[in-house]
This record gives C-alpha cells, structure tokens and sequence, in this order.
C-alpha cells in the first residue's frame, strides 16, 4: 500500500484509477534513491514535474510502466475502496538504484507533459536493477476508508 498520498489526490484516487476515458490511464515511475526527498516534501507537489524539479530524480533508465488490470473495488463489509492493479515486471533493467515508485494519472497517454501527471501515490521500494529482470508485485496499492 502507499507510503504517502500527495495532498492534491486525496479523495481523488479511486475516482481517477476508474475514469473510462480511451487514452488515460495510470503510469507506474521509479524514482532515483539518491536525492529523493521527504514524504513530507512529495506530498505537496501538484504534479509530476514538480515532483522532479526539486531533488528528486526520476530513474529514467529502467523506464515508466503503465498499470494494466487496475480494479476499484467498493469494500462494504470493511468501509472502505481498495484499488489493485497487475504486477509489473522490467526486463533486464539497468541504471542507478530505486528508491520508491510514484503512481501517476495520466489524463492523454498519447500526448502531454509531466505537469499533465498527477502524482497519486508514493510507494518506497529499495532496488537496484542489475540486467535481472525485476517484478513489483502489486496488491491493493491504494485503500480508502472514512470514519464517522
């Protein structure tokens, strides 16, 4: 599950990871472990290049991945939405190591900018791509629940 929700998606990520639209869609973006900066610091960044223009580095070798199979599930018995997507696996990555993923929406996967993504979740992940190919599995990586 994620680590941090940036400011700008709370209440919002359900709702984006189910829009129907052609051409949008989720994109999974390792980030760099050296520079990457405080939970504290992400969370407020309104987009993915501001998420870039402070410290924090995309890791642009290993290459972003779109989420496939993304599922929203209304969970009534627990109060709450679980969002799931399908694992992702890099083949033969290389590069500087990785230490977290930021999941994205993208609202035109076939045109725009990284200030058109806007940044959903962080997740941290400790990997250093060595030419082995890498999976990330994904469960449930964004639950939502209110209390009264």
């Amino acid at each position: 599950m994620a680590n941090v929700v940036f400011n700008v998606a709370l209440g919002r990520v359900a709702h984006l990871a189910s829009l129907p639209a052609a051409n949008d869609g989720l994109v999974l973006i390792p980030l760099e472990a050296s520079g990457l900066e405080t939970d504290a610091v992400l969370r407020d960044k309104d987009d993915f290049a501001a998420v870039v223009a402070g410290a924090t580095n995309e890791q642009t070798t290993v290459g972003r991945k779109p989420l496939t199979g993304v599922t929203v599930t209304v969970d009534d018995t627990n109060d709450r939405v679980n969002i799931d997507a399908a694992d992702v696996t890099w083949t033969a990555p290389t590069g500087n190591p990785v230490g977290a993923v930021a999941i994205c929406y993208d609202p035109d996967t076939t045109a725009g900018t990284d200030a058109d993504l806007i940044p959903l979740t962080k997740h941290d992940v400790s990997w250093s791509p060595d030419g082995n190919n890498f999976s990330l599995a994904i469960a449930d990586f964004y639950r939502s629940s209110s209390t009264a």
